[in-house]
């Protein structure tokens, strides 16, 4: 019982920090229509920003400030960048933040170092929230939690319940018409791009400071923010939530368990040995192949039903 419990929990506070990287990519491709490879780089400079920041000013209000200095990063990066080469279709922009990602990758090691930084976490967030039988469950895992839900509370909010969230989903379906009631639409999407990279700031403000900042940060995230996305659908934020908890809590599961298909087959009556075929596949258990399930679930969902959980298109 006591695995079950901590390894769901672990489960769920990884799939929201995945969900907070992959909500700001989902909310620029389902409004602008842009997959935007650059995304997990914003993530890194939220999380340097946040640290150089902290040294000054103290974590919280680096929280705060690191996305928004991100935010406009990523405003002027679509102001001055992307909407020049958006007149030249999606292979164009797809191509642009490719090239953007790598570039910002080697700014923050001229910058920062090429070795990880010491972003430690604050001093009221150190320590366990709760104690699960005999393993303690810390307090930044619930801090991410509470900010992950939080975060999509708001984006829900403002894009469904709020003027500013019809004026960008009619900037989105009928831009013409929006310009004609008065709508800078180029400033509306210039601001979706800033918001949606802004997400990538905070959320490598939390990932930063729970787990590791260092140059490699972005690299290591960048396909598994694409499974999400794609599993979740293309554009569907609520995809994308539900895609990142499912595999946040079976990476957590699967890493635990040392089930094998050999020892099921064991439990069967079928004898396996070194003579059996595919017998180093057949020992293999279940933790060794943890880190590939997700793609493993990605290859299934573009097999049997391409537009993911919640999308509402398979292109």
């Amino acid at each position: 019982m006591e695995f079950f419990v901590i390894s769901l929990l672990n489960g769920v506070s990884y799939g929201l920090l995945l969900f907070m990287l992959s909500s700001g990519l989902t909310l620029i491709f389902s409004l602008m229509g842009v997959l935007n490879f650059a995304h997990a780089a914003f993530y890194m400079v939220g999380a340097y920003a946040a640290y150089s920041l902290g040294l000054k000013i103290g974590f919280f209000p680096a929280l705060f400030l690191a996305p928004l200095l991100v935010g406009f990063l990523g405003a002027l990066v679509e102001r001055y960048g992307l909407r020049t080469v958006h007149p030249y279709g999606h292979v164009a922009e797809l191509l642009f933040t490719f090239g953007l990602a790598y570039l910002i990758d080697e700014i923050v090691k001229v910058a920062w170092g090429l070795t990880a930084v010491p972003f430690r976490v604050p001093a009221v967030l150190a320590g366990p929230l709760f104690t699960v039988y005999s393993t303690e469950f810390p307090k930044m895992r619930g801090f991410m939690m509470l900010v992950a839900l939080l975060m999509l509370m708001a984006v829900y909010l403002l894009i469904t319940r709020t003027r500013i969230g019809l004026v960008i989903q009619a900037a989105l379906t009928h831009p013409h018409m929006a310009e004609a009631l008065g709508h800078n639409v180029p400033r509306v999407f210039m601001l979706v791009f800033g918001g949606g990279t802004a997400l990538a700031g905070l959320a490598g403000v939390i990932g930063g400071v729970a787990f590791i900042t260092s140059p490699s940060m972005a690299d290591s995230l960048v396909p598994i923010m694409f499974v999400v996305v794609v599993v979740g659908g293309m554009g569907s934020l609520a995809g994308s939530f539900l895609a990142s908890l499912l595999i946040g809590i079976i990476q957590s599961f699967a890493i635990g368990l040392n089930w094998s298909l050999g020892g099921f087959l064991g439990a069967l009556g079928v004898a396996v040995n070194a003579q059996t075929p595919l017998y180093s596949l057949l020992r293999l258990q279940l933790s060794e192949v943890a880190p590939m399930l997700p793609y493993l679930l990605l290859v299934l969902m573009l097999i049997f039903r391409p537009k993911g959980l919640l999308g509402t298109r398979a292109d």
